[in-house]
C-alpha cells in the first residue's frame, strides 16, 4: 500500500461525489470509503482503490500486483486526477468570497486524457448519467474484462476503437457522427495529434481539439479542464454559467471571470456548485 498526502481543506465528499455520478460500470466502483477503478499503463493492467484517511490527511492507495511493476506512474495519475498537489491557500487568496462556501474544492481531473477524451464526446448534449451508461456500453463492447478482477474492464485503448465499425458504435445509442468523432480522436491519440498532457498554449491546444469533427468550444474547454487539468479555463457559453449571470454576453461574462486568473477553472467549479451565487 501507497501513501499520497493533500494539502487542507480537500471536500472528499464533494470530490467522490462527482466522481460516482460519473461512474462507468466496468471501469469504477464506489464502496465503503473507497474508489476502485481499472488502469492500464505501459502494458501492466489491474486495479488501483484509492482511500482517504482525513485523520491522518493521505491517501491509502493499494494497487494490484502487475500495476506495483509501474508504481510510480500509476501514483502520478492517481494524484492527478484527485488534484492531490493542489495547493489551496493560493486559490483561495485568488477567489475571495467566490470560495467561501467550498474552500475545499479541487479540480477532478483524468487517468488518461485519451479516456478523457472519449467520455467527453460522449456527453454531448445527455444528463451525466446517461453519459456514464453509454461509456459503460462502449466499455463493455470493446474493452478487455480484467481475470483476476471479476467485473472490471479495461477501457478500450485507442487502437481497438480507432478500427470499430462506426455502425457498431452507433447501435450502442449514438449518433453515427459521434461514431465517427471517436474514432477520429481515436487515430489522433495514435498519431499523437491529440497532446496526452496539457501543451504550453492551451488556449491554442483548444483551438486544435476543435478542428476535430465533432469537438465544439464547449467540449474542447471541458477536455481541457479535465484531460489536462488545465487550472485557468472558464466556459462563459456554458448553459448554467450564462444563467448564473442574467443578461450578460458570453463576452462580458468572460471579461468579469479575468479577475480569477490564474485559477479560473476553480472559479468555474465553484460558480457551477454554488446555488445562488450572483456576480
Amino acid at each position: 500500500m501507497f501513501e499520497l498526502s493533500w494539502q487542507a481543506p480537500y471536500d472528499w465528499r464533494w470530490m467522490f461525489g462527482f466522481l460516482q455520478a460519473r461512474a462507468v460500470t466496468g471501469i469504477e466502483r464506489f464502496e465503503a470509503g473507497s474508489y476502485t477503478r481499472s488502469f492500464e499503463y505501459s502494458g501492466h493492467r489491474g486495479v488501483i482503490t484509492m482511500t482517504p484517511d482525513t485523520s491522518r490527511q493521505v491517501l491509502r492507495v493499494t494497487l494490484s500486483d502487475d500495476l506495483r511493476v509501474v508504481a510510480e506512474p500509476c501514483l502520478t495519475r492517481v494524484s492527478r486526477l484527485l488534484d492531490l498537489d493542489c495547493a489551496p491557500q493560493a486559490i483561495l487568496d485568488t477567489l475571495g468570497p467566490l470560495a467561501a462556501a467550498r474552500p475545499g474544492l479541487r479540480l477532478p481531473g483524468s487517468m488518461d486524457a485519451f479516456e478523457q477524451g472519449v467520455r467527453a464526446i460522449l456527453g454531448q448534449l445527455v444528463s451525466v448519467s446517461m453519459a456514464a451508461k453509454l461509456t459503460g456500453k462502449v466499455v463493455a463492447a470493446f474493452g478487455e474484462p480484467l481475470p483476476d478482477s471479476p467485473g472490471f474492464f479495461l477501457f478500450p485503448r485507442p487502437e481497438q476503437l480507432a478500427a470499430a465499425d462506426p455502425l457498431k458504435l452507433k447501435a450502442l445509442g449514438m449518433p453515427l457522427k459521434r461514431a465517427e468523432s471517436l474514432i477520429f480522436l481515436a487515430n489522433a491519440a495514435l498519431s499523437d495529434a491529440l497532446p496526452t498532457r496539457a501543451p504550453a498554449d492551451i488556449a491554442l491546444g483548444m483551438k486544435t481539439l476543435q478542428s476535430f469533427p465533432g469537438i465544439g468550444r464547449w467540449t474542447a474547454n471541458y477536455f481541457a479542464l479535465r484531460g489536462w487539468q488545465a487550472t485557468d479555463v472558464f466556459l462563459p457559453d456554458d448553459y448554467l454559467i450564462k444563467q448564473r449571470f442574467p443578461g450578460m454576453t458570453p463576452a462580458q461574462i468572460r471579461r468579469y471571470a479575468e479577475r480569477w486568473q490564474p485559477w479560473r477553472s476553480y472559479a468555474l467549479l465553484h460558480i457551477w456548485y454554488t446555488d445562488g451565487w450572483a456576480p
